[in-house]
């Protein structure tokens, strides 16, 4: 018998909402499957189970706020079933280093499914088997399990400019049951819409009076979920908190260097010749899969300074910084950022920064970034030095990318060219590393065509 605990969701977390449980008593669940959805100062995020076996008990109730560790769940094996498998600890604040899972080379190997595409899959009806994976190895991607399903109107979570918080089960019955999520009002902490929140519909009921009378939201008490601009107020007390403890226990230096972007900017634009507005790459994938694929090379910028020694990742999870619409930051991760092609990593780019202004991240893009990725240059920003997000080790910061004079054999040009800076710590790496990285990720944007 284990126990489902409230996860770490990143560093600067302490404790969590209970936003929705996905799961009853007497339900089957497997290692990866998605169970509860539990909010943080920075989320909603979608958190899964790290076991087989049979909700035998729910020890939390939906709006319960409880720290990192507190029990929700009583998991028992289920009948003719091994010992479930151990957990990891759930009060431990880092994830560790990752090794890839080998990949049989047999031609009757299963595609690689991800707990988050499982997920999907589940949910809107398709069968794996029947599905062909474009991601890399031939993984199964959500673009995959979209394509493969029936196609849904779109509703207030996916519309654009037009964004209701809500939980993984709400959006699913909203769709199912063709309600739009606009209209209705929200009774969870901070007005998030839960599954009991989304009106049943009856032979006699049209789903436009459903969406016309929305259910009345739940009186005020003492103990009143925070308004978005004290939600606000508390994320960024969250990261000044953080960066502070970052800044007094992290020795870091600083490097910058200016890389020439010709080759990248010419190479892009002819791959996206001919491609429609949706399917383009941007520049920020070039570097993406550049700072990736360097970290592969120069391990002492990639994993966690924790109990006063390095644990180096054989994975890069880049997290991005990205930029809430409510104000704030936050950093979800690209898991095995080097593993994508650059198709798939555009994908994944739009994909994950949607869901985190959207609010609906899963747990693994919060707890398990081995580095992460700040670019401002399409913001007019030169350059960027950015504060390392414990327990990570490095920063790579990149600015906007303009036209400047330069000298080449006593020649005057005009090049497209950026800053790229990186801030790492002291305790893992030196300058020389440090200067390799950058010098690498320079090397990697020059041919362009092998990313």
């Amino acid at each position: 018998m284990g126990e489902f605990r409230m996860p770490a969701l990143g560093a600067d977390m302490e404790r969590g909402t209970l936003i929705e449980w996905l799961v009853k008593p007497g339900d089957h669940v497997h290692r990866g499957e998605l169970v509860a959805a539990v909010e943080t100062d920075k989320s909603v995020i979608d958190v899964e189970t790290f076991e087989d076996g049979i909700i035998a008990e729910l020890l939390a109730d939906v709006g319960d706020v409880l720290p990192i560790g507190a029990p929700l769940a009583r998991i028992t094996p289920a009948p003719g079933s091994g010992a479930a498998v151990e957990p990891p600890p759930a009060a431990e604040k880092v994830a560790s280093p990752q090794t890839p899972v080998s990949r049989s080379a047999h031609p009757s190997a299963r595609p690689a499914v991800s707990p988050p595409v499982r997920h999907l899959a589940k949910t809107v009806g398709v069968d794996l088997s029947t599905v062909h994976g474009t991601g890399h190895g031939g993984a199964i991607t959500h673009a995959d399990i979209e394509r493969a399903g029936s196609p849904v109107a779109p509703t207030a979570d996916t519309a654009p400019g037009r964004r209701t918080r809500s939980s993984p089960r709400a959006r699913k019955l909203a769709a199912e049951r063709g309600i739009d999520l606009a209209a209705v009002v929200g009774t969870g902490p901070d007005g998030v819409v839960k599954a009991d929140d989304v009106p049943a519909v009856t032979d006699a009921t049209p789903t436009a009076v459903l969406a016309e009378e929305p259910k009345r939201p739940a009186p005020k008490t003492p103990n009143a979920p925070a308004t978005t601009a004290e939600r606000t107020a508390g994320l960024r007390r969250t990261i000044a908190t953080l960066m502070a403890r970052s800044k007094k226990t992290i020795p870091h230096y600083y490097l910058s260097t200016t890389i020439d972007m010709r080759a990248g900017m010419s190479w892009m634009e002819r791959a996206n010749a001919g491609r429609p507005l949706s399917a383009r790459l941007v520049p920020a994938a070039l570097l993406l899969k550049a700072t990736a694929l360097a970290a592969h090379e120069v391990p002492e910028m990639n994993g966690y300074f924790v109990d006063d020694r390095f644990q180096p990742s054989t994975r890069v999870n880049l997290g991005m910084v990205v930029a809430l619409r409510t104000g704030g930051i936050v950093a979800p991760a690209l898991l095995d950022a080097g593993g994508l092609g650059l198709d798939e990593l555009m994908e994944r780019l739009r994909d994950v920064v949607s869901r985190a202004r959207g609010g609906r991240l899963q747990r693994a893009e919060m707890a398990e970034a081995t580095m992460t990725v700040t670019n401002l240059g399409d913001l007019g920003v030169d350059s960027v030095f950015g504060v390392i997000y414990p327990p990570q080790v490095a920063l790579v910061g990149f600015g906007r990318i303009v036209k400047r004079p330069w000298v080449h054999e006593g020649m005057i040009g005009v090049r497209d060219e950026l800053t790229a800076t990186l801030a790492a710590d002291h305790r893992v790496s030196d300058g020389m590393r440090g200067a390799r990285f950058l010098s690498r990720i320079d090397e990697l944007l020059q041919e362009p065509e092998k990313l």
